[in-house]
C-alpha cells in the first residue's frame, strides 16, 4: 500500500512522527544514530526522513551536523494552548514591568541550546529591537539565556558550553568563567549581561517557575547602554511579574 513500508507496516507519517518524538527536554539535540535508535527507525530510512523534515523546516541542523527542532515547528507550536497560554498570561504582567521600568521586556523559553524570544513588549522610545519574537539567542550572551542555562538539564549545558560563540568582545566564551556566572545566577536569583549579545545594550532577567518548581521561562528587561537596567528598581518589578505569571499558570506559592 502506498505510504506504508512492508517491513513494519508503519506509514511514512508514523515514522516521521516517531523521528520527531525522539526529541524531548532531556534530548533537545541528537545525531542521526541517536535518532534512529530512539525512534526505532532504520538508519537509512531515518536519514531520508531527517532530510525531508529539515527541508520542510520541522528540524534544523546544528553546526556539528546534529539535529534540533526547527523554526517551522515552533511557529505551529505557538498555536498550542501551552505556549499560547504562557504568552497570554505573561503579557499583562510584562506591560506592568514596561510601565514601571521604561525598559523593553522579553519573555524567553528554552529551545534546544538557545533562548527563544516568545514575547516582547516595548514602548515607543526604545530604539531598534535587539531581538524579535521568534528569534533564538545563544544562552550565554543574553540575560534570559543565562537564567535558562542556570536551570537547564545536563545535555543542554553540554551543548551550550560546546558552542560559546563570540558575539561581541564582551561575550563570555571561557567555560570556567561561564560556569561561575551561572552558579552566581542560581545563588542571587537573577542574571545580567553587559553588551554581551549586542553593543550598546545590557540586560537583567529572572526565572519564571512553573509546576514542581521547574523553570519554564525567563523574564527579562533590556536597557540601552553599557550598564544593566538598575537592579534596585528593575529587579523587584521583574520578580513580582515572574511570580504572578507562575501563579497564574498554577505554580502556586
Amino acid at each position: 500500500m502506498a505510504g506504508h513500508t512492508k517491513a513494519s507496516g508503519q506509514s511514512v507519517t508514523s515514522r516521521a512522527l516517531n523521528v520527531l518524538a525522539a526529541f524531548d527536554q532531556e534530548h533537545p539535540v541528537l545525531g542521526l544514530s541517536e535518532i534512529a535508535r530512539r525512534s526505532g527507525t532504520p538508519v537509512a530510512t531515518c536519514h531520508r526522513l531527517l532530510g525531508e523534515l529539515t527541508d520542510w523546516g520541522a528540524l534544523a541542523k546544528t553546526t556539528d551536523g546534529r539535529y534540533q527542532i526547527g523554526h517551522r515547528l515552533w511557529m505551529l507550536g505557538m498555536l498550542a494552548p501551552v505556549q499560547k497560554g504562557l504568552r497570554e498570561v505573561a503579557a499583562p504582567y510584562m506591560h506592568d514591568v514596561l510601565f514601571a521600568t521604561r525598559h523593553v521586556v522579553n519573555l524567553f523559553v528554552l529551545e534546544g541550546a538557545h533562548a527563544l524570544v516568545l514575547e516582547r513588549i516595548a514602548g515607543t522610545a526604545v530604539g531598534q529591537p535587539v531581538a524579535r519574537v521568534g528569534e533564538r539567542l545563544p544562552l550565554h550572551t543574553s540575560a534570559g539565556g543565562k537564567v535558562l542555562l542556570a536551570y537547564a538539564p545536563v545535555p543542554v549545558l553540554e551543548l551550550a558550553f560546546g558552542e560559546l560563540r563570540q558575539e561581541t568582545r564582551y561575550s563570555i566564551t571561557e567555560p570556567a568563567r561561564l560556569q561561575r556566572e551561572i552558579v552566581r545566577v542560581r545563588e542571587q536569583g537573577y542574571a545580567t549581561t553587559v553588551e554581551e549579545h549586542a553593543l550598546g545594550t545590557s540586560g537583567l532577567a529572572v526565572p519564571v517557575f512553573g509546576m514542581g518548581g521547574r523553570v519554564i521561562a525567563a523574564l527579562g528587561a533590556v536597557g540601552i547602554g553599557a550598564t544593566p537596567p538598575p537592579v534596585q528598581r528593575t529587579l523587584p518589578a521583574l520578580q513580582v511579574a515572574a511570580k504572578a505569571i507562575g501563579r497564574a499558570l498554577g505554580a502556586g506559592e
